[in-house]
């Protein structure tokens, strides 16, 4: 049953983000559909990444994820909000680029003898887009590409990195994704590749309005704070986006929690009854990092033992009625995986069953056999 209300409260909002996300009843949507959904699926562990989109719909494993993504192209892995590496609709990449391009620049996290100017930045960025046309590359190959076209300085190793130095142009790694002249393309054996996706970014207002409202679809009611949050910028800027937006009739004020928030526009029906249910969901899931009040996700307990110094994600988290109710570990040996799971309460024996189905839906997605261990989680956040 669906109510049309004013007036939200979190167990509401909880229920009808979960509902949207394949996360109470799941669906049969592709791959693409449900990262859509999301609407953007962390993956700089892609195994993750292939965890989180197959728990949201039914008769999927991580074959059908990679060939979304290698296949088909319906998927595209490249870097995505807040300038670390997502999974996005491929449909949907000229409304990201566009976005994500239009973003105002953050604080400069180089050192001063490290860092280019916008004109530098601007000739990297040509080098990367004529270097990947037509072409996979590795980094290496990439990088000579760029110094060649770019010049020399480009290639300064002057970024510290893992065991040592990387060269100057790979800070604007990210920018280039974000503009659209850079992705991920298929392993050559062990070692990464890139290419150029061939789309034309969306113009920005009307790209920034459009993922203001994929935001508030999938999340909402949120706040410009929240928002700002998701894509690690100033809350001040993404106020006066919402205001914008606001104006031109797209989103809608409701009160939230006893406070102003925001929703699509129309969009004020949510579920009169609260989730039921046990969920695991992998590391950076999108629903743990993007969902807010945090506090409210990650009630008593959870916000010290499934958070880490107050972020999302590093934990994979047993949720319980729509909440955080523990943490969870996976061990693979062949096709044996290991699923430790630490509750944080004692379970009922209806949610240890459903934990047990939980389990095996873990093991169908990365095919393998998962065996179901109930006791205590001894790594550590993102192990």
């Amino acid at each position: 049953m669906t109510t049309r209300t004013a007036s939200v409260t979190w167990t509401a909002a909880n229920a009808r983000r979960m509902a949207r996300q394949g996360l109470t009843a799941p669906g049969r949507l592709g791959p693409a559909d449900v990262v859509g959904t999301l609407p953007a699926a962390h993956a700089q562990v892609l195994s993750a990444a292939e965890l989180s989109i197959g728990l949201r719909t039914t008769g999927l494993t991580r074959a059908g994820v990679r060939d979304a993504l290698w296949k088909d192209r319906t998927l595209v892995k490249t870097f995505g909000p807040r300038g670390t590496v997502h999974l996005l609709p491929m449909s949907e990449l000229p409304l990201w680029t566009g976005a994500l391009s239009a973003l105002p620049d953050g604080r400069n996290p180089f050192a001063k003898d490290a860092r280019m100017t916008p004109e530098q930045v601007e000739a990297v960025l040509a080098a990367i887009e004529e270097a990947l046309a037509g072409a996979e590359l590795t980094v290496d190959e990439l990088s000579e590409a760029v110094v060649e076209r770019a010049g020399a300085w480009a290639g300064d190793l002057v970024m510290p990195a893992f065991q040592g130095m990387w060269p100057r142009w790979r800070q604007v790694m990210h920018l280039a994704g974000h503009r659209g002249v850079l992705c991920f393309a298929p392993d050559r054996g062990r070692k990464v590749t890139y290419t150029r996706p061939g789309v034309v970014p969306l113009d920005g207002p009307e790209a920034l309005a459009g993922l203001v409202r994929r935001y508030l679809h999938a999340y909402g009611p949120a706040t410009p704070a929240h928002f700002a949050k998701w894509l690690a910028l100033s809350p001040a800027w993404s106020a006066e986006l919402f205001a914008g937006t606001a104006a031109r009739g797209e989103i809608e004020q409701v009160t939230y929690e006893g406070g102003p928030a925001w929703v699509v526009a129309g969009d004020t029906g949510f579920p009169a009854e609260p989730v039921h249910g046990v969920r695991l969901l992998p590391y950076f899931d999108a629903f743990l990092v993007a969902s807010q009040p945090r506090e409210q996700l990650f009630p008593g307990a959870a916000y010290t033992r499934a958070l880490a110094g107050g972020q999302a994600g590093n934990f994979p988290v047993l949720l319980v009625d729509g909440t955080a109710a523990g943490v969870w570990h996976q061990r693979r040996s062949g096709r044996r995986i290991a699923v430790t799971v630490e509750p944080l309460a004692p379970l009922t024996a209806g949610q240890l069953r459903e934990l047990e189905a939980e389990v095996a839906r873990v093991g169908e997605v990365l095919e393998g056999n998962a065996e179901l261990t109930v006791g205590k989680v001894t790594v550590g956040a993102h192990a």
